[in-house]
């Protein structure tokens, strides 16, 4: 492909290749779905969360987690390694939100006792199957050394993130992860935002995330400009 080709398109956001090899644009849309079905935008999200990735890429880089990030080069615009993606969503939750609650039959904002590390099946049509660690054995798409490192990094982000936002007035409830492989290291990739992560209110339990969105409950944009203030210490 040449320069400036688009080289992959999803619902959130696209990647285009660069002069570099090694790197692509990630750009950050608008655009929001929910469910598989619900679809609308969202003013300004694509600004919103490539700023928030910026920072909290930035600050795992500086904690020494290799991730895909290398600089901010426009409003909605990231500079990042080229990785091998795998086909794995690695979700970290510290609360009962979501699936989680149904499945264990506990209230909405249950207190986790430990982080609970769930593994999904990122497939198109397949409306992201929860996995176990048999499945993966048996997919064979990451070998079990790899699993367990990504595994040990969704736990390190999550430890770093969750004091992060705490001091920011915000509760870590979960977030999922998704990574990838360059020169055989395993690196995290994706975005880290409202979009990927629950984030509720320490004080009041106010979602400032996607749910507003998924849920139809308002103040969506402003929910995720919140976040962006209280990032950046201006709330």
């Amino acid at each position: 492909m040449l320069v400036g080709d688009k080289v992959y398109e999803g619902r959130t956001k696209i990647l285009y290749n660069t002069a570099d090899p090694d790197l692509y644009r990630l750009y950050f849309k608008d655009e929001a779905t929910a469910f598989g079905k619900r679809r609308g935008a969202i003013a300004e999200k694509g600004v919103y969360n490539a700023q928030i990735s910026t920072i909290l890429f930035t600050l795992l880089s500086e904690a020494g987690i290799p991730n895909h990030y290398r600089e901010k080069i426009g409003e909605r615009v990231l500079l990042v390694k080229k990785l091998v993606m795998y086909p794995l969503i690695i979700v970290v939750r510290n609360a009962v939100a979501g699936s989680l609650a149904p499945r264990l039959g506990l209230e909405e904002g249950f207190q986790l006792l430990e982080p609970v590390v769930e593994y999904y099946y990122k497939r198109e049509g397949a409306d992201n199957p929860l996995l176990n660690e048999s499945h993966l054995n048996t997919l064979g798409f990451i070998s079990a050394g790899r699993l367990q490192t990504c595994s040990i990094l969704a736990l390190q982000t999550n430890l770093l993130l969750r004091n992060y936002f705490a001091h920011r007035g915000l509760l870590l409830v979960d977030f999922k992860l998704e990574f990838g492989l360059a020169d055989e290291k395993v690196f995290l990739g994706d975005e880290i935002s409202p979009d990927t992560c629950r984030l509720w209110d320490v004080g009041t339990g106010e979602k400032l995330d996607k749910d507003r969105f998924r849920w139809d409950m308002g103040g969506v944009e402003e929910a995720y400009r919140e976040v962006v203030e209280r990032l950046l210490g201006q709330v």
